[in-house]
């Protein structure tokens, strides 16, 4: 049987999620901030999927650390009370803070300090986070740029599906756009695809009402049903009925 708590939104009685926009002048580097507290007298497994992101996380009970790309789903296990304070960076934006590929990070979580070369604040709030990001960022380059560019455009169009139409619409030979996003994203730029498809589940689960799965998947540039739900099923790690029930 499921935990009930997963199911039609419950986790929000045990759950409350907050987001903030950065400061102009961060806002190149980073997407939000998000601040998520829980209340669990039992143990909560929680499932969770990114879409192609590297966030600094600090957390009382994990410390800070670095997250890279994860490509799938993972599982959380929240118990007691707690707070964790996560920094979103653009995709793409990571490289020239890291100084090396991005795709060394995929799948991999490290510390903070291992990264920006001291500690973070403990219990950071906006303007903490910002005062210690801001010396610690480099300015973006042209690849960097180009990199966060392609990501966007992926985001903005569901229905952009192949590889080789987003090449064509950037003006970049296949090769060169595969080098860009390893060096830059962290993900092969199918995969990043891929991702932005599935999330558009969640989209529109969030603004409620039945969704034709058929048509859902003939909107996002699937052949079939089939190659929809395999897909969806890769990447949050249920079929898409199975995740509905969780709205």
């Amino acid at each position: 049987m499921r935990d009930a708590r997963e199911l039609g939104g419950a986790w929000r009685r045990f759950q409350r999620h907050e987001t903030a926009a950065p400061s102009p002048d961060l806002a190149g580097y980073i997407e939000h901030y998000w601040t998520v507290y829980w209340d669990y007298a039992e143990p909560y497994r929680q499932l969770i999927t990114a879409l192609p992101r590297v966030h600094l996380t600090i957390s009382s009970q994990a410390g800070a650390t670095v997250r890279g790309v994860t490509r799938g789903h993972r599982h959380q296990t929240l118990t007691g009370t707690g707070r964790v304070f996560g920094v979103a960076f653009r995709p793409g934006a990571f490289r020239p803070v890291l100084g090396a590929p991005v795709s060394g990070l995929t799948d991999r979580v490290t510390t903070a300090a291992a990264i920006f070369g001291v500690e973070p604040p403990e219990c950071p709030e906006v303007a903490s986070i910002e005062e210690f990001l801001r010396p610690r960022l480099p300015e973006p380059d042209a690849a960097s740029r180009a990199a966060i560019e392609a990501v966007a455009l992926i985001a903005a169009r569901p229905g952009l599906t192949r590889v080789d139409r987003l090449a064509g619409e950037l003006g970049s030979p296949m090769r060169a756009l595969q080098r860009l996003f390893a060096e830059h994203v962290g993900a092969s730029p199918k995969w990043v695809l891929r991702r932005y498809r599935v999330h558009e589940v969640a989209r529109r689960l969030e603004q409620g009402g039945e969704i034709d799965w058929a048509l859902l998947a003939a909107d996002l540039g699937y052949a079939d049903q089939a190659h929809f739900v395999r897909d969806c099923t890769r990447m949050l790690g249920e079929p898409p009925t199975r995740f509905a029930a969780r709205y």
